[in-house]
């Protein structure tokens, strides 16, 4: 018997918990560099967020009255491995134990995620995701967390988004840790969150659970009359952000990488390879928007530039909304990966809207008709034969929009941040309608 379609939010520690130092919880790359002046728009600090460690219960509450099936949440790592390695820390589990315990009791199915970008920095202080050293610690940790949690979590996400974690953190140096490395480093990061997505797949897997790996996609575009270079910037652009990640899990090897001047991915060793291929029981996808590739600006330093996508709306992070770029995304790995392509599943999809309350109520309706055309999109994928289980809006609350701080707003729940109030927005209820009419559950009016 087939498992029921997973219907959900998703959510990560660092954005919405707070208490970044109650019970045991030790610095991470993000809180550092939220530490430093400019970093995060208008100096905001995510020291309280949406204070969820004290108010999970509130939040679980609501994920009841949604209706969904399923919550995306993330562990913190300096939350369980203060140190990101060595002694683990029990009053750290013991929240995560608790949050669980309620999810199920709602009915509502656990999918956590081990890594949403909080590295400890006591790990980055020696060296991060340069060092090797870094991989073994994940695994390490996803051994403590699976060996506490997966009596009742058959399912774990390794790492998410690890290309926007490659790219931000570690090449341009906007999100944390904030480095700018040569293009080499960059690879060598890349390899090392590979190789750690691999160890703890390992981990997991040999305790009877299931591993998957979210990547960030898009859709490459062209201009209406490419040239040329500007097919080749595509070529480059598609290799980076959709392979670099994809294809040593699905098909042993890396992307042709010569376009960024790699002859090779630096740091590969004996055994990697044979530790990353086949490591995934199911790939996340993290879809928000095509991209437009061009050909590079002279001087740029890199073999693609960024146009911009008109003619269509956008959101308030002025990111083209185009539903249909999702069922090319979700067709287009079915037929590139084939038999190698494990079962998928949408892990995040939202939009960001300037929102207030008025009168008590959220009136949202481009969140309401995003949501339902993406959904769409994600029937059609699967008419299309698309292997798709499950579908994860971003996010339930509003929340720490990492480098924006507080000023987006991807929630189904409005957060004043001043005071902690949740008010569902009309999204809220629109998605709580959908799930019902999909599940057979009864639609409320509440």
């Amino acid at each position: 018997m087939s498992s029921p379609f997973l219907w959900g939010v998703a959510s990560a520690a660092f954005q919405v918990e707070g208490a970044l130092a109650e019970d045991g919880r030790a610095p991470s790359v993000w809180d550092t560099f939220a530490a430093r002046p400019g970093a995060v728009l208008d100096g905001h600090s995510p020291a309280v967020a949406c204070d969820h460690y004290h108010r999970w219960p509130q939040d679980v509450e609501l994920l009841g009255r949604l209706g969904v099936n399923a919550y995306r949440f993330s562990l913190a790592w300096p939350r369980v491995v203060p140190q990101g390695s060595g002694a683990v820390n029990g009053a750290g589990l013991d929240f995560y134990d608790r949050l669980v315990d309620a999810l199920l009791e709602r009915g509502v199915t656990p999918f956590p995620t081990l890594f949403h970008w909080d590295l400890p920095q006591a790990l980055e202080d020696a060296g991060g995701w340069t060092s090797r050293d870094t991989a073994r610690a994940f695994a390490d940790y996803a051994a403590a967390a699976a060996d506490r949690l997966g009596d009742r979590v058959p399912r774990w996400i390794t790492l998410n988004e690890p290309v926007v974690h490659m790219a931000y953190g570690h090449a341009f140096g906007i999100h944390a840790p904030g480095r700018t490395l040569e293009v080499p480093e960059v690879l060598r990061v890349a390899h090392h969150l590979l190789l750690a997505h691999g160890l703890a797949a390992a981990e997991l897997r040999s305790r009877g659970l299931e591993a998957l790996l979210t990547n960030n996609l898009t859709p490459v575009r062209s201009p209406e009359d490419p040239s040329g270079a500007d097919l080749a910037a595509g070529a480059a652009y598609d290799a980076l952000h959709n392979r670099l990640f994809a294809d040593p899990v699905l098909l042993g090897s890396y992307p042709d990488l010569s376009a960024f001047g790699a002859a090779e991915v630096p740091g590969v060793r004996e055994g990697d390879m044979e530790a990353i291929a086949g490591s995934a029981d199911g790939i996340g996808v993290n879809y928000y928007n095509p991209s437009l590739v061009l050909a590079p600006e002279e001087g740029a330093g890199l073999p693609f530039s960024l146009g911009e996508i008109t003619g269509v709306p956008t959101t308030a992070f002025g990111w083209p909304v185009v539903p249909e770029g999702l069922t090319e995304t979700l067709v287009g790995l079915t037929e590139r990966y084939g038999e190698a392509l494990p079962p998928l599943y949408v892990t995040e999809n939202g939009c960001s809207r300037e929102d207030a309350v008025v009168g008590g109520r959220v009136a949202d309706p481009e969140r309401t008709a995003y949501l339902e055309s993406h959904i769409a999109a994600v029937d059609a994928a699967r008419e299309r034969g698309a292997d798709v289980r499950g579908y994860f809006v971003w996010t339930l609350t509003d929340n720490f929009e990492w480098a924006q701080g507080y000023h987006q707003r991807f929630g189904l729940v409005h957060v004043d941040h001043r005071t902690q109030v949740r008010t569902p927005k009309d999204s809220f209820a629109r998605y709580r309608d959908i799930i019902a009419a999909r599940t057979g559950a009864p639609e409320s009016s509440g």
